[in-house]
């Protein structure tokens, strides 16, 4: 059909390139640009068929020509017959020749940033550890140029909860995944002193000891918040000497983890943006680096693609048991995974869960899925590995840098402003019309595919090099605005009492 893309020839929908005008050519009514029009008569109670996938159900009929959405599409839970274990294209650990300019750990991690943090246990905490980061502008820092800053890292909980159970453990695992972060150089962890979420528990859990790059303190020992503020600041004054002594060395690629993201998703993420940064992963995975998919409730519908991939049955079975939590996690909390998409995602055109998350999987290319894990759990697995986390971007990406990324990968149609510290965030703009519109906020154009200038490889490769090129020290456009202090966002999970 005319000004349309059909993704796969089993689609009874194909998605319109340009906004369809009522008097062309099979042409039933007015599609805006990015909405699905009906390629043949579709009763209702059928399957709407996009990507060779089921996206939902006639909820009338549909006559050819007709848009395809909201209106006349209704989402129901869909019972999938699950392959468990397959093996993928793709493998990981090949020669590695391309290299980026890293600052190495004693761990033997690598880090693509030099930051300095200042944690907060408990949002008690939070003034006192805001206070002595914000005292560290560029002025102070004038004469430790290999630091790339110090921020605060603060959240809105750590008391009024169990001191046990999912939620208590989601945030230690938060706390300790930031401390260990890779780009993070050095640590000044602030508690009150009587919350839930002691820092020494957190110390004793992990192995975590004090030295002159790890520093605590609590309020009510230190007599004060004006006390407090006032030692942190000495104490982050005599690391900077130290951490600046660091210095950017020749790092092979395969040492980047890559967290995957999508957010103000359209019509076009699946296909151009998803596929795309898709490509790039599998470039990376062959050299043995690693790509981290994640926000759950964002997979579903389309996980059945992803534990066809897993390495192993049993790897395949923790994603289903992730899906089966996320139905009881919703159900008791009032809600429905088909919530989601958004105002924004259904205005860009896509209409159920299924839809969208048939579009977000390909973010992680066609390599094999090597691993799954929980909430800011450690990423231990090199290649395609997947994370469970809420589909709020800020909650999720917290959760994929306390796994251990050092860098970000966001797609967005509908545009947005998120960033990360302290892994930097690249921003792929999945239409042109909207890259043009938020040129300051978006790394790469990939709505170029859309005008015919260039394949999804090319724009794949085009990632691949930026975020080289990111992680050697060239700040991308979020860094440069400044973002990412504020989007440091614990998911919450439990009772809050």
């Amino acid at each position: 059909m005319q000004g349309t893309v059909q993704l796969e020839a089993t689609d009874n929908v194909a998605t319109a390139l340009r906004p369809l005008k009522a008097d062309e050519k099979d042409v039933a009514e007015q599609i805006p640009r990015g909405h699905k029009i009906a390629l043949s008569d579709i009763h209702k109670g059928d399957e709407i068929i996009k990507y060779g996938q089921l996206i939902g159900y006639a909820s009338q009929d549909i006559q050819r020509g007709q848009h395809v959405h909201v209106h006349n599409l209704e989402y129901r839970n869909v019972q999938r017959d699950y392959v468990f274990g397959g093996d993928g294209p793709g493998s990981t650990g090949g020669d590695c020749t391309d290299q980026f300019m890293g600052y190495v750990r004693e761990n033997g991690t690598v880090g693509v940033r030099n930051t300095i943090a200042v944690l907060s246990s408990v949002n008690c905490s939070a003034t006192a550890a805001r206070r002595v980061a914000g005292h560290f502008d560029e002025s102070r820092l004038r004469d430790f140029p290999n630091i790339d800053g110090v921020t605060a890292f603060v959240h809105g909980t750590g008391c009024g909860m169990a001191d046990s159970g999912e939620g208590f453990e989601s945030l230690q695992r938060v706390m300790w995944g930031y401390a260990r972060n890779p780009n993070i150089a050095a640590v000044l962890m602030i508690g009150l002193g009587c919350e839930i979420n002691q820092i020494d528990w957190l110390l004793e859990a992990y192995g975590l000891q004090s030295g002159p790059l790890f520093q605590i303190l609590n309020i009510q020992d230190r007599c004060g918040l004006a006390r407090t503020v006032t030692a942190g600041i000495e104490k982050i004054e005599a690391m900077l000497p130290i951490v600046n002594r660091n210095s950017r060395q020749s790092c092979p690629a395969s040492e980047l983890k890559v967290a995957l993201q999508c957010g103000g998703s359209d019509a076009w993420s699946g296909i151009t943006a998803n596929p795309a940064l898709g490509h790039a992963v599998d470039k990376l995975v062959a050299i043995g680096g690693s790509g981290v998919l994640a926000e759950t409730p964002e997979i579903y519908g389309a996980e059945h693609l992803l534990t066809a991939r897993a390495t192993s049955p049993e790897i395949a079975s923790r994603l289903i048991e992730r899906i089966d939590w996320w139905h009881d996690y919703t159900a008791r909390n009032g809600a429905s995974l088909n919530n989601n998409p958004s105002p924004g995602n259904k205005a860009g055109g896509l209409s159920t869960i299924l839809e969208k998350s048939l579009g977000a999987v390909s973010k992680g290319g066609k390599t094999p899925l090597r691993g799954v894990y929980r909430y800011a759990e450690h990423v231990s697995a090199r290649g395609f590995t997947f994370m469970d986390s809420p589909g709020y971007d800020p909650a999720s990406v917290t959760g994929q840098i306390a796994g251990g990324c050092n860098l970000v990968a966001f797609t967005t149609g509908r545009g947005s402003a998120f960033g990360s510290k302290p892994s930097p965030c690249i921003k792929i703009a999945s239409n042109p019309e909207m890259f043009r519109r938020m040129e300051d906020d978006m790394d790469i154009n990939a709505g170029k595919i859309l005008e015919g200038g260039s394949t999804i490889e090319e724009v794949g490769q085009e990632i691949y090099q930026l975020l080289l090129d990111v992680a050697s020290g060239k700040p991308s456009k979020s860094e440069l605005q400044g973002l990412g202090e504020f989007e440091f966002v614990p998911w919450q999970i439990g009772a809050v009492v």
